[in-house]
């Protein structure tokens, strides 16, 4: 492969989400599923470098959820990121409620949570927090 492509979104994502907001019978081409690929990758490289053009201005290393909202917000993206901000205070607020779940005093509990690794735990959590839904218009 080479440097382009290693740069893209999984065209296999790109082409699920897309079959996912069309009707079931719709087909989407290979030539439709690699631009969108583009433009999908293009949308996250832009509001990114604008989240880490504010970190560095703060001298941060990490970009964190907010400023990624606060990119979408500068950039114009207002009803994206109004989404994204609810999305990710129901996030938080169930990663939480999951560090304060108690764990259980006898040994069995406490090696099973053990074995959950960081992903696992993760994926339980998002799991639980609704998608936000995000409508496309094609102008």
């Amino acid at each position: 492969m080479d440097d382009k492509q290693d740069q893209l979104l999984p065209i296999a994502n790109v082409g699920r989400v897309m079959k996912q907001r069309l009707p079931p019978t719709a087909r989407v081409s290979k030539e439709a599923k690699q631009r969108m690929q583009e433009c999908a990758t293009e949308f996250i490289s832009f509001v990114t470098g604008e989240a880490s053009s504010k970190c560095r201005t703060e001298n941060r290393k990490t970009v964190n959820g907010d400023d990624v909202c606060w990119a979408l917000s500068s950039l114009g993206f207002d009803d994206y990121a109004d989404a994204i901000v609810r999305y990710l205070h129901k996030y938080r607020e169930a990663e939480k409620a999951n560090q304060k779940k108690p764990t259980g005093t006898d040994k069995v509990n406490k090696d099973e949570e053990s074995s959950h690794t960081g992903s696992q735990a993760a994926q339980q959590q998002t799991e639980q927090i609704p998608e936000p839904t995000l409508e496309f218009r094609f102008l």
